[in-house]
């Protein structure tokens, strides 16, 4: 299916999800505990939206892989965006590994670079840590990739421990109007969002040539200002001179082996128009929106928690229950609308559609606490059915400075002139290269799930 692209065939998606099922069932004890407190199995299982859908919440519990820990080459660290006070390690092996790589390379491909011939490349600057500066970062890990197989030589990373690097960005983007070469634009929303709110308080605007793009993800929570996404398209051309139809907001989480891409450039260039802007599964994975309620399907337009079913997913779990709100749409897409997070004990919800701020409707709050109180005690019951247990979190560090990938970026964007944001992204940088290199002794020395996690009485120790 991944050989075929974005617009291969979906149909062998239903067989093959049983199968994944039947092998993440008899390979994965967490899930297949998690399985039997929902009285499934593969054979009652008849469907792909049968299949029970792990929480996101529930991989920071322990190690949850379909394979033998010693057999991992690559681990990332979860995002801690709902629980700012956890942390989780995805692992994946060899043939995992390749699976997210190729399948995120076909979706940039098809999404980003949709006008591109085969092995064309353009230079891209990227707003967002390296992989040096944050091993175990989804992010820094996505734009080595991007930056490997789709840019040029010139292609560089602008974002360190100290905030952007403004000097070299601005310079980067004058050479790109005075020698006519396109760029792109790839980073997180936070950063862009702080580069063209300080170029327009400046005046300083950019002419960039026909064929730039931008690509943000990540979201922002507020830390620059209000504004909504139509402001943001609206600022990216005042400043830079890139139409809406070639900005291109991204979806990424270290639970699912898939990034998704807003359909907005591949339309405009496939469609010669512009289209209603939505994220496009591809053919081997399906998204649907789950009722805050009860956490079953819903139709179209109806808001709910985004629930994943990725085929990628072959090391971990297929079916991926987030915190995320968004909703489906007529045409096999879905969209965003929030987040459900958990801060000082209560609900709260991040709109990426409005204004930043919280979300108007209270009924929707007390939905979204509703469900995260189902989430927790369904956890709870896992937990206590378990004989791996997550380890102790390390009080060392405080909450602030756990690593949550877009807290992370936030606070690395605002180090250059915030000398409390400065330590934050100081401390949780250091939390990434040390839960890393756990992590990476664990696979050295196949010291299996001991070695992250100890036996006791089955109660949540994290």
């Amino acid at each position: 299916m991944l050989a075929a692209g974005v617009e291969g065939d979906a149909k062998p998606f239903d067989r093959l999800a049983l199968e994944v099922f039947r092998y993440q069932y008899a390979h994965n004890e967490p899930y297949r505990v998690f399985c039997e407190a929902k009285r499934s199995s593969p054979d009652v299982v008849e469907s792909w939206r049968e299949i029970p859908a792990f929480p996101t919440e529930a991989f920071k519990a322990g190690i949850v892989t379909s394979f033998p820990l010693e057999e991992a080459v690559m681990a990332n660290v979860t995002s801690g965006t709902t629980s700012p006070n956890r942390r989780g390690m995805i692992f994946r092996d060899e043939l995992g590994r390749r699976l997210a790589l190729t399948a995120n390379r076909v979706m940039t491909g098809a999404y980003l670079f949709p006008d591109f011939q085969e092995g064309e490349r353009c230079r891209i600057l990227i707003l967002a840590p390296s992989l040096k500066l944050a091993p175990g970062m989804g992010m820094a890990i996505g734009m080595e990739e991007t930056r490997k197989h789709f840019g040029t030589p010139d292609s560089t990373f602008l974002l360190g421990r100290t905030g952007i690097e403004a000097g070299k960005l601005v310079d980067a983007l004058r050479r790109s109007e005075s020698d006519g070469v396109a760029v792109a634009l790839v980073g997180s929303t936070s950063a862009f969002v702080y580069f063209l709110r300080a170029c327009a308080k400046k005046g300083m605007r950019f002419a960039l040539p026909a064929g730039s793009r931008i690509a943000d993800g990540g979201g922002y929570r507020g830390r620059f200002g209000e504004l909504t996404r139509d402001d943001y398209y609206e600022l990216v051309g005042e400043v830079l001179g890139i139409e809406d139809h070639h900005c291109v907001n991204t979806l990424g989480m270290a639970e699912c082996g898939t990034n998704y891409f807003d359909n907005s450039l591949r339309g405009f260039t496939k469609g010669g128009g512009c289209v209603a802007r939505h994220k496009s599964p591809p053919p081997w994975t399906r998204v649907i929106a789950a009722s805050v309620e009860d956490l079953s399907p819903l139709p179209p337009g109806e808001v709910g928690l985004l629930r994943h079913y990725d085929l990628i997913n072959l090391p971990t779990v297929l079916a991926v229950q987030t915190d995320n709100l968004g909703f489906t749409d007529d045409r096999g897409g879905f969209e965003i609308v929030g987040r459900a997070r958990i801060v000082d004990g209560k609900v709260s919800a991040t709109p990426d559609l409005g204004p930043v701020g919280p979300m108007g409707s209270r009924r929707g709050l007390r939905l979204l606490e509703k469900y995260v109180n189902f989430s927790i005690d369904l956890k709870m019951s896992l937990m206590r059915q378990r004989r791996v247990q997550a380890p102790e979190p390390e009080p060392a560090i405080p909450d602030a400075t756990l690593p949550s990938c877009p807290g992370v970026v936030d606070d690395m964007v605002a180090a250059a002139e915030d000398p409390t944001s400065a330590e934050r992204a100081e401390a949780a940088l250091r939390v990434f290269e040390r839960a890393y290199s756990d992590a990476d002794k664990v696979i050295r020395d196949g010291g299996g799930q001991e070695a992250f996690a100890q036996t006791g009485d089955g109660q949540d120790g994290a």
